[in-house]
């Protein structure tokens, strides 16, 4: 395997985490999660992916949605946030990530100090 389909595999796997967590700062609409992401070049994601990604959310209710109008003559967006099972779930996500950093920490030999 080479590096950049590692990447990209990691890329994959941490992206609901990444919308998630996020979300949990403040309730965005799907193309500004789009160029949030964009600002990682690890984590930049296409519509085709980030689009499926929330509405599986919305379907598990992590999250819930609404429609605000944009500004004047622009079509209304949809919004998301958290619900509180998804408050629950981004936190036992985030605790599950300190584990794996932990662990990758003692394999690598380097001191844990988190």
């Amino acid at each position: 395997m080479n590096l950049d389909k590692w990447k990209s595999q990691i890329a994959r796997g941490t992206l609901e985490y990444c919308i998630l967590l996020m979300l949990r700062q403040k309730t965005c609409y799907g193309y500004e999660i789009l160029q949030e992401l964009s600002k990682y070049p690890m984590l930049a994601s296409t519509e085709s992916t980030v689009y499926p990604l929330l509405r599986r959310l919305l379907k598990e209710n992590y999250l819930e949605a609404f429609w605000k109008d944009s500004a004047e003559g622009l079509p209304p967006r949809k919004y998301y946030s958290l619900t509180p099972l998804g408050e629950e779930y981004v936190m036992r996500m985030s605790e599950e990530w300190e584990n794996l950093l932990n662990a990758i920490v003692c394999l690598k030999g380097e001191k844990n100090e988190r």
